[in-house]
């Protein structure tokens, strides 16, 4: 499974044309199933005419509308109530998931549930995060993503990676999500961890990891911070 971590898509040429080189094969030729179950689990985007909105190609954030050969719905919630046969296969013959921001302990729950968490380690496949999509991957995501409550509390998340994430880095629209905000919250967080803003993703392929970026971003770990600034 390769990892394409976004903060709000595929929003820019760098960002698309680190997925194509992700891809072994075009995006026309490529099969794709959004996951849409984040949404449900946050009070801002879900459920309603924004899930609706990502499902359909019509968001804000480009990620279904990028020309896939085709798009299906992998929904979570609904994978415990169905056998397995009716939906394994599917997965394993996708080449792309499109998993949608929200609640990332809510997404998290429903992928250990489902046994999505289970596959994906196995898959040959590329997953394209954003927000919450992105976030799930994480070790945990920290009290101040706290927002739906997991049946045991805490903030783990699935551990895919081994850094964790801080999206929508300065975004206008988010007065508490300054740079400031980020350093307090890397100081709570166990291990390297990222902010970064909706001009940037997080691809990981075989344990590398690489920054790409249009915009800022910076890493924070126990002993030293890197940053990279679009001028």
């Amino acid at each position: 499974m390769k990892l394409l971590l976004t903060s709000a898509g595929v929003n820019n040429k760098s960002i698309q044309e680190a997925l194509g080189t992700m891809l072994d094969k075009p995006i026309a030729d490529s099969t794709a199933l959004c996951i849409p179950t984040a949404m449900y689990g946050h009070p801002w985007v879900g459920p309603g005419v924004r899930t609706w909105e990502f499902i359909s190609g019509n968001s804000e954030n480009p990620m279904v509308d990028l020309g896939w050969k085709s798009v299906g719905v992998l929904e979570l919630t609904a994978l415990p109530s169905i056998n397995r046969d009716r939906w394994v296969p599917l997965v394993k013959e996708t080449d792309v998931f499109l998993v949608s921001g929200g609640d990332a302990l809510y997404l998290a729950h429903w992928m250990r549930q489902s046994g999505l968490a289970d596959l994906l380690p196995s898959l040959d496949a590329v997953y394209v995060g954003m927000s919450a999509g992105s976030m799930v991957m994480a070790p945990a995501v920290g009290e101040d993503f706290v927002g739906w409550n997991p049946p045991n509390g805490g903030d783990a998340a699935l551990g895919m990676v081994d850094f964790s994430i801080f999206p929508h880095l300065d975004h206008e629209m988010l007065p508490e999500n300054t740079m400031a905000d980020a350093e307090r919250w890397a100081e709570s967080m166990k291990g390297p961890a990222y902010a970064i803003d909706d001009e940037t993703a997080i691809k990981v392929v075989d344990g590398d990891v690489e920054v790409i970026s249009e915009g800022n971003w910076r890493l924070f770990s126990s002993s030293k911070s890197k940053h990279g600034y679009n001028d």
